[in-house]
Parts: structure tokens; C-alpha cells; sequence
């Protein structure tokens, strides 16, 4: 699993490198399978850092300190990387506490979660706003949509057909500039995946099921994990 957040950052990075200069902004959006992985909390109730924040943070700073992309990204890694999900408090008063839970994206419970991505889309596209890695628990339901999302990372094990769908759709987008505008570009409209095994012959099957419907034809990198959008 660290080597798929590697892979990922290591995308991100090269991609940002090809498309600042037309003013696109780049999001990594990661899948992951508990919260607890991600983040959680001690005794006390002060935030302790999961295994894929610290593997990420360490992949991170790897790439940020590389002649080719130093400077590239002028935030510490702490300030790039988020997680959204569902919270309960538990406690009353100062000893209140949020406890991060794993949902299915289907519940009521998620709506906050969602709605704190929806409602700051053009912060989050925006050149300024430092964070451009997204950790989820759940597949984001179809109001989220932000054509900025050119990873996706895979660190659950989903074995429904229909979450798969929904993960990928995540960053089936035209992707928009600084300006609000579309760019139309095949070459920058590029979704790079770094699948679990499970992926496999979901990928497989999926682009061979939009090639007899559509007529287009996919490049043969299944092994990149790549497919043009």
C-alpha cells in the first residue's frame, strides 16, 4: 500500500509539472478502506497520525525534495493533504471528541461530508488553497463532481462493480483552468488509477465495455493503470 501512495504522489507531481503552466490545478483523490488508517485519535482525544498519512507525508516530502520538482509545491506536506469523513461526538462539554466512522456513502450521516467539498469546489480549484490530496472512505456520491481529480488511488478492497464505477467516475472530467474555463486538450484529459488487485479485471472489462458501446478505442496500458478520460 505504500507503494500505491508513492505511485500516486509520484503522478501528481508530474502531472502538475505538465499543467501549471496552463493554470490547472491537480487533485489526487485516494479510496481508502478504514478511517482509522487514515486518522484517528488517542485517550485524550488529540489527532494521531494513521499509516497512510505518515507513508503519504513521507512520499511526499520524498518527490518535494527533488531537483526536478523542487519548488513545484510550495506547501509542507501537512498543508496538502485532507481526509473527509463522517464524525460523531462523543462527550460532553470540553471532554467532547469526534470519532471518525466508516460509512458507505450512503447514509444521511455523510451529508456534511460531502457538502463541506461541495461548497468550497472553486476554493478547492483554486491555485491558492494548498490541499490537492483527498482521503475518502466511501465512494462520493454523483453530487460531488470536480474535474480537477487526475489520480485515483485505491487502498480499499471493493468488490462491487458499481462502487468501482463510482470511485472512477470520480475524475471522468474535463478539467478546468484558473479562469472557470474547460480545456478541451486529450493530451492534459488523462485519468492515471493505481488500482488494487481487485481492479483488474474490473479495468479490463469496463473499457472493453465502453469500446463496443462507443467505438472508441482505449491505449493498451492496463498495466500503468492509465486510461484516457
Amino acid at each position: 500500500l505504500f507503494r500505491s501512495i508513492e505511485r500516486t504522489v509520484a503522478a501528481h507531481f508530474a502531472k502538475l509539472k505538465n499543467v501549471q503552466p496552463i493554470g490547472v490545478k491537480v487533485l489526487s483523490l485516494f479510496f481508502i478502506d478504514k478511517v482509522a488508517n487514515y486518522r484517528a485519535f488517542d485517550e485524550d482525544g488529540n489527532r494521531v497520525a494513521g499509516k497512510f498519512e505518515v507513508w503519504f507525508e513521507e512520499a511526499f516530502n520524498q518527490y518535494a525534495s527533488m531537483p526536478k520538482y523542487r519548488g513545484l509545491i510550495p506547501h509542507a506536506a501537512s498543508a496538502v493533504h485532507d481526509g473527509y469523513f463522517s464524525g460523531d461526538k462523543k462527550g460532553k462539554g470540553a471532554k467532547a471528541k469526534t470519532v471518525w466512522v466508516d460509512t458507505s456513502g450512503t447514509v444521511a450521516k455523510d451529508d456534511s461530508t460531502y457538502q463541506l467539498i461541495m461548497k468550497d469546489k472553486e476554493r478547492l480549484l483554486s491555485a491558492d488553497e494548498p490541499l490537492q490530496f483527498i482521503f475518502s472512505h466511501s465512494a462520493l456520491r454523483e453530487g460531488w463532481d470536480n474535474p480537477n481529480v487526475f489520480q485515483i488511488c485505491t487502498l480499499n478492497e471493493s468488490r462491487s462493480a458499481m462502487k468501482k464505477r463510482q470511485e472512477i467516475g470520480r475524475g471522468l472530467r474535463l478539467c478546468v483552468n484558473q479562469n472557470g474555463e474547460r480545456v478541451q486538450d486529450k493530451r492534459v484529459n488523462v485519468l492515471t488509477v493505481i488500482p488494487n488487485e481487485s481492479y483488474e479485471a474490473f479495468a479490463m472489462a469496463l473499457q472493453q465495455e465502453i469500446e463496443d458501446e462507443t467505438g472508441v478505442k482505449f491505449d493498451k496500458r492496463i498495466k500503468d493503470g492509465r486510461a484516457k478520460a
